[in-house]
This record gives structure tokens, sequence and C-alpha cells, in this order.
């Protein structure tokens, strides 16, 4: 178990607290940032995970500036280095960074003066690690805390792995005396494990979550047909959240899913007389300097900017954040529209999902790099990821609840926020039927069925339909009972509908010059009746098999929440799992995902075959883990 100096805690008092929070000329601590300070002193580790604009760095830079030696802050963001390194020592904290865009005498005078204890805080990027020189340095300092910030960049099951990150936990190892916090926006359950064994803390390490609940962010999702849709959806946002060009109601950032419809959305928004700044990563670093400033500066309205804008911008009136595709994640989504509202007050996060987003992303995935196939475990996580950000999207209760849910934030939860779309619907008379659900869902599979492995989703919304086609007719599918078993439903509808039925895991894709779709074991079950149809049907159908979801309903993508026994149960196979990831030598992912952990909880299974039915329990990890959940289950359940 990591060490530290205990006497720390004690020297620093609740009245040391208050004088640092005024040194860096702040009246009072954000909700949870004393109290994370204070577990840090006391065990001294900790792992945080709040939101962006959380205020996740006061709780490294204030006992920072009060321990005794130097502080070393690790973090990937050279452009947030900078600006923090100013602001310290603006409040009178001596501080520097290291990273590769500075100069060689530039880097020689800070290390001198890292050397002689010039500094109570140096942030370094990741890379700086792996130099001996540095590591020799380190040998040296007396470093009484590590921040680790952006840790979820150590996980290779989140979002945004950076091989960089590996080296941190041998770092830690050399300093061993050193107090230790993980930061991160963006970690579910099974991240945080995976950074808690990559570090080499102990499993019992507090985890801090909260601050995910936010509240004034106006959340919705919207499917799109097409361009002028899109253009129509996007005009709309701006008016409702910014005014008209110049109204000097605050700014907006349009996240764009590529360089050229980032250049032909900027340049639309400006014949529209909106003050555009367009951001990506083929221009010049000056350019994008240029945009980066006149954004802060409050010069821009509208930022248009592919994924490579956004990280360190801390403008407080950003009142919407709108993305014409989806990211490749709900982490990577969650940290984007964050960037809304900061300053507390009404914002807008609007999300835009068109027909094609699906086989792109899964094109995305399959694409070689450097000549090389991605591996199949690695393609099938990303998937697995845009899935769930997919799952959110179709929405079923609401979207704030579900955001908290996922990132394991269930003391937050709002009962429903109100101001999301989905809360909009909810509000609404509902005319849910059960077994017409039932019924369409059975049907549209059975489509799949009909042309697995063979055509894409528009051929089997076709067939639904009863439309012409030559594909079709070519493998004698004109003839099939199931074709037009769904004629009364327009096709555009039947195309949703096999979409959701992809994000609830009972439709998948073969990979080839074409994704394929294909039914997969559950949506067999499904179409067989041995499972239920558990799906909110798209917006617009017939009277009669409109379905909505029920107001007091709080399913997640991944089922209901769970009880306090079950939550229980969930924690434990959670602690069983990072032990077993442990002895065996690998990521916790490898072990079981938190969907399979959530559905081993829900199920509380007392045999072997009964783990069979939980999500993503097969014969081989049943065979290889069973026993084992099992026990942990029996043991959990006997507590009550």
């Amino acid at each position: 178990m990591r060490g530290h100096d205990s006497e720390g805690a004690e020297r620093l008092a609740p009245a040391d607290l208050d004088a640092g929070l005024a040194r860096f000329g702040l009246d009072a601590f954000r909700p949870g940032q004393r109290e994370a300070i204070e577990e840090l002193l006391r065990v001294g580790r900790a792992l945080l995970v709040a939101p962006t604009g959380g205020g996740k760095s006061l709780v490294y830079q204030l006992p920072a500036s009060l321990l005794p030696g130097t502080s070393l802050v690790i973090s990937p963001l050279v452009s947030l280095m900078h600006d923090q390194v100013e602001a310290l020592v603006a409040a009178g904290v001596p501080a520097t960074f290291l990273a590769a865009t500075l100069d060689g005498d530039a880097l020689r005078s800070r290390m001198r003066g890292i050397a002689e204890g010039a500094y109570k805080i140096v942030y370094v990027a990741p890379e700086r690690l792996a130099f001996p020189g540095f590591r020799g340095l380190l040998a040296d300092l007396a470093c009484p805390l590590v921040a680790v910030d952006e840790a979820h960049c150590i996980s290779e099951w989140g979002h945004d792995f950076r091989p960089d990150y590996l080296q941190i936990g041998a770092v830690l190892g050399e300093l061993s005396g050193a107090r230790v916090l993980a930061c991160t926006a963006t970690a579910t359950p099974v991240v945080r494990d995976e950074i808690l064994e990559r570090l080499g803390l102990p499993t019992d390490t507090p985890q801090l979550v909260h601050g995910f609940a936010r509240p004034n962010l106006a959340l919705r999702a919207r499917e799109i047909e097409s361009g002028r849709e899109r253009a129509a959806a996007v005009d709309d946002a701006l008016a409702e959240a910014i005014g008209r060009p110049g109204a000097t109601r605050g700014c907006a950032i349009v996240y764009a899913p590529t360089r050229k419809t980032t250049e032909q959305e900027g340049e639309r928004l400006t014949r529209a007389a909106y003050r555009v700044g367009v951001y990506h990563a083929g221009l010049g670093g000056d350019v994008r300097e240029r945009v980066h400033r006149r954004f802060s500066s409050g010069e821009t309205e509208v930022v248009v900017a592919t994924n490579a804008f956004g990280m360190g911008i801390d403008r407080p009136d950003v009142r919407a954040v709108l993305h014409l595709a989806p990211p490749s994640s709900m982490e990577a989504y969650y940290q984007e529209v964050g960037r809304a509202g900061r300053d507390g007050e009404p914002a807008l996060g609007l999300l835009l999902i068109s027909p094609g987003d699906l086989p792109l992303r899964r094109n995305l995935i399959e694409r070689d790099t450097e000549g090389r196939s991605p591996d199949p475990e690695v393609a099938q996580h990303k998937w697995n990821l845009f899935l769930e950000l997919m799952r959110w999207a179709e929405g079923g209760s609401c979207r704030h609840d579900a955001i908290l849910r996922y990132f394991g934030d269930e003391a937050e939860t709002l009962d429903g926020c109100g101001r999301c779309d989905v809360c909009q619907r909810l509000a609404m008379p509902a005319d849910a039927d059960p077994e017409t659900v039932t019924l369409i869902v059975r049907k549209a599979l059975s489509a799949v069925a009909r042309i697995h492995g063979r055509f894409g989703l528009s051929a089997a919304a076709k067939l639904l339909r009863g439309s012409a086609d030559a594909r079709l007719e070519s493998v004698g599918l004109g003839q099939a009972p199931t074709f037009g078993c769904l004629r009364d439903h327009p096709e555009a509808w039947l195309t949703r509908l096999l979409r959701r039925c992809v994000t609830a895991g009972w439709v998948a894709f073969v990979a080839g010059g074409r994704p394929m779709a294909v039914l997969t074991g559950s949506g067999r079950a499904v179409m067989r009746a041995e499972r239920p149809a558990r799906l909110l049907l798209p917006p617009g159908v017939h009277p009669g098999t409109r379905a909505s979801p029920r107001r007091g309903g709080r399913a997640g993508a991944d089922g209901p929440e769970l009880d306090t026994a079950g939550g229980r149960i969930f924690e434990a196979l959670r602690a069983d799992r990072l032990e077993r990831a442990r002895e065996l030598g690998v990521p916790p992912y490898v072990v079981a995902s938190d969907r399979t952990l959530r559905d081993l909880a829900r199920l509380q299974p007392h045999t072997p075959d009964e783990l069979l039915l939980a999500h993503g329990v097969g014969p081989t990890k049943a065979k290889r883990f069973g026993e084992g959940w099992l026990r942990t289950i029996e043991a959990a359940r006997g507590r009550d």
C-alpha cells in the first residue's frame, strides 16, 4: 500500500486551507473541493472524477502550494499547462512547466530551477517521463504530491488512451512517499478500476465522483435526414441560444465530424453574418492560436471545429454546444457538451444524428491504419463505446439522469431534469402498448434475419415496407412472408426502428466494403419471444402503436437502476474484477464490462447456467470467472 507522510495532514489544518484559498483569490470552495483535499491529505491517495469546469485543478494546486517540497502535475495539455502556470505565478505560487514546445536553453534553465527547489509546482507532459535525465532529477526531488490530470488517458478501455501514460505507474513507484491524486472529467467504473490498476494504487483508494449534474444544460438529440435539415436545426439552435448575429448574448461551439464539414459549415454561418472561427488540426499553428485567442477574448460568436478544439477552454458564457454528428463515445460527448453553461446560466446542447452514422462509425473503426488492420478486440471495444452514446441518444429516460448513472454519480440523479427533450416528452400524454411494440420489434428482427449478412439496414427497411428492390428480388425475398409485414409504416421510420435495434444490441454489422446487417444471439432470442422486446419506438407512429416512456421510469441504457442490494453486489463485483485483473495482468475490462457486472447484480444468479443470462457472459467467461462471481454475489447478498 502506498505510504504517505501522515504528519502532513496535521500541518494543513482547516485554517491553512482557508488561507490558501484566499491566496488563490477565492472566497469559498465549490461543492466537494474541500472534502476532496481533506481526503487526499488524510489517506494519501484519491481518484477524483468531476466534469469539465468542476474545479479539479484547485484540489491539487492548493495542497501543493502549502506542502513542503516540489509537487508534480502530469498533464497532456500544453496550452493548459501554460495558462495554469501563469495563473499560479500571478497568485504568488512559484511554478513552471516542461514540454517539447520549449527550446533547449529554456528547458535546461527550468530543469536547474527544479533541482534547486525553486518551484512549488511543476507541470510535465507524460512523454517527458521517458527521458532518463528527468527521471534522474525526480530521484532527488522532495515531492509531497503527484497529480495525474486527464487520468482516463491511461486506460485502454477509455475513449482517449495515450501510451505515454503507461509510464506513470513506474514513476509513482520511484516516488513512493508522495501523495497521489488522479483526476479525470470522464471515467466510468470500469475505467476508474483500470486507472487504479495502471497507477498501482490499492483497491480501497477513495473514489470521489461528483459534479456531473448540469441541470442548466438543456440536452437534446435530434434525428435528421438531409443537409438542409441539419442546417435548419443549427440555425434554430443558434437563434434560441445566442440570438441574431451581433446580439452579444454569448457564444456557441459547433462540432463537426470532418475538416471538410468544418470548413463548409464555417462558410455557411459566416454568410449568415455570425462572427465565425474555424478550427481543425489541418490548419497552421498560428491560425489555430488566433482562433483560440479571439474566442477566449469574446471577439468570436461561433467556433466551428473538430474535436481538436476545446481542451483548456474556460469561457463561461458558451450558451450552446452543437454536434453535427455523434462523437466516438459518451465520454467524448459529455466532455465537449460540458463546455456550455459553465456560468450556471441556461445553455443548450444539441446532438444531431443521421442514418449514415452507424455504418460510417463502423467503417472508421475497421479502417486500416498504417497498413495494419485494427485489433478485433480494440475495434469491438470502440464500437461498444459508440453504441453507448447512441443508446443514450435514442432516449427513454431523463438525459441527465442517464449520464449520471453512466458515470456512476448516482447520488446526484435528478429524478428528471425537466429541461431535456426526453423530460419534455415525458410531460406529454403517452399511449404505450407493450404488446404492439413487441410485435413490431419481432417483425423488424425477422427482416434482419432474412437479409442476414447480405445487405444493410436499408434493404431490411424495404423488405418490411414491401418496396420493390432488385436486391431483394435477386435472392427471392420479394415473395417472403416478411415482405410488406410493416407496410403501414414509412420506410424512414422503419430505418429508425432498425437503428434502435442496433443500439439495443439485437442487430450488428459485419465488416466489409459496406457494413452488412446481422442478427445477434440476443436479437434472435427477442425475435423468438425468448426475451422481452424493451424498446421505445421512434416518434411518428400511427395511432395505437405510439410508444412513449412512462413518467417515473428511470431505466438507463443498460437496464433498470439498481436497488440498494444490487448496488452493493455491483461494488463487490467491481472489487473482485480488479483483483482478477491484477492476478491475470490484464486490464479490468478484459474480465468484464460494467454492463455485465450490473446485469449480474440485477439477476443475482445462483447457478452457472443462470450466469449465461447476463449480458456479455458466454460459456468461456462463465467457466473462467463464474465460480468466483457466484461466491462474490452470495457473500454480498449475505450481508442483508
